[in-house]
């Protein structure tokens, strides 16, 4: 025993130390008791000697055995809580609330011959020949009116009830019903729309109160920054999707759209139809830009929205004026021509068509000069020249480095708003 007894060390030598004292202890008590009765009355010596190493026995294993136990007991390190909230669910309480629907209504014509000649309708053998009942004579082609229905996504910005959506939604519409988060459908009226970029302000109809949404500074946005889009696509209200920002300042020419003037953030957070006019927030719950297309066909899953800070700057002068202003040079642009086949693209705008009597043709900007810098700052394509225009504003006169031949000269040139430019 003493031999497994130096074997062991730690707690478990102290514990078995512990044991043979007890053993030692039990086993003079056994030989105190064997001198005070008659030999004959008691157990045989070997007997005892037996019981004493099979008690010893028993209780040194049950102690070494029980070891374990007695260290098991010690305090073990709690593990920590994991976190099961998430940082998107926090941003959608920020500013989802403030994500309403909006519900159109326009009153459209349709004739129901499907427009054809009121000749053709008045003559029997064409109607005979074709199936066409008695019932749609002449007077069927005269226009028939119905109702059509709509439904997008908007975001209410100011406490006066005042809320962002894109200009498509509401377009042409007769009647506006908005419906909030907690279940309130209140009427609407549209303040203002711009189509140039697809922008419209709305004025809810009532006292309020009205959740608003916090805006954020699109300037600030890298790509990899969260995205979350929120909207009602589809009809589906509060519907919320996670993606990070693709890409910065895309051109909507760069998406085949000629008619707008806008530089987008794109996103692979998903945008359906009915998200039109939704928020994209950061992870912050901020609204970062507002939801407007969405690529179908090749390169479907990638959504664009317009940034905050310039629908802000929109919405600002469509509260004031009921429109916005555009500043224009009257010049029609192309990217500068490949020297050779396999060449990259060389930097600039080359001027394709000056406006008669607008302010390129005043300044002296003629056709086929490459323009190469705006206000000392180097353009890298035509779309960077009408962003640095649309930036500056209308009236400030700024200095375009124009390349003509040979010659590198400035040019100081002051834009005026679109609706003052004649048309060519």
């Amino acid at each position: 025993m003493n031999l497994c007894i130096l074997t062991l060390s730690g707690s478990r030598l102290h514990a078995v130390t512990a044991l043979t004292r007890i053993v030692a202890v039990y086993a003079s008590g056994l030989r105190s008791v064997d001198a005070s009765i008659d030999t004959a009355a008691v157990i045989p010596s070997q007997s005892r000697s037996l019981v004493a190493s099979a008690l010893a026995g028993g209780l040194f294993v049950a102690g070494v055995s029980s070891v374990p136990l007695i260290v098991g007991q010690q305090e073990v390190q709690a593990r920590p809580a994991i976190r099961r909230d998430s940082f998107v669910a926090t941003a959608v309480k920020r500013s989802g609330p403030a994500v309403v629907t909006l519900e159109t209504a326009r009153t459209v014509s349709q004739s129901s011959a499907a427009g054809l000649p009121p000749a053709l309708m008045r003559d029997p053998m064409f109607r005979h020949f074709f199936g066409i009942p008695r019932s749609m004579g002449p007077r069927s082609t005269e226009p028939r009116s119905r109702v059509q229905r709509g439904q997008g996504s908007g975001v209410i910005f100011d406490a006066k009830g005042l809320l962002l959506t894109n200009a498509h939604v509401v377009e042409g519409a007769d009647q506006l019903t908005v419906g909030l988060s907690d279940g309130r459908r209140v009427p609407a009226r549209v303040v203002g729309k711009d189509n140039l970029t697809d922008l419209a302000v709305v004025r809810l109809e009532g006292a309020g109160p009205w959740p608003v949404a916090d805006l954020g500074n699109s300037d600030r946005l890298s790509v990899g920054d969260w995205a979350i889009a929120v909207g009602n696509p589809f009809g589906l209200e509060s519907t919320v999707t996670l993606g990070i920002i693709s890409n910065l300042n895309r051109n909507v020419a760069q998406l085949g759209i000629s008619d707008k003037r806008l530089d987008l953030i794109q996103t692979d957070a998903a945008i359906n139809p009915g998200n039109s006019g939704g928020a994209l927030l950061n992870a912050d719950g901020e609204v970062i830009g507002i939801n407007t297309l969405v690529r179908s066909g090749p390169g479907a899953g990638l959504g664009f929205a317009i940034p905050i800070n310039r629908a802000r700057a929109i919405a600002e002068q469509l509260v004031t004026s009921g429109k916005a202003r555009h500043p224009v040079i009257g010049i029609r642009l192309s990217p500068v021509p490949r020297p050779t086949p396999t060449s990259p693209v060389p930097p600039g705008a080359v001027i394709r068509a000056v406006q008669p009597g607008g302010p390129a043709d005043r300044a002296g900007l003629k056709v086929d000069d490459v323009i190469t810098s705006f206000d000392g700052q180097a353009m890298s394509d035509p779309a960077a020249v009408v962003s640095a225009i649309e930036r500056r504003g209308v009236g400030a006169t700024v200095v375009l480095g124009v390349r003509r031949g040979q010659a590198d000269i400035a040019i100081e040139v002051q834009p005026v708003d679109l609706s003052a430019l004649a048309p060519s």
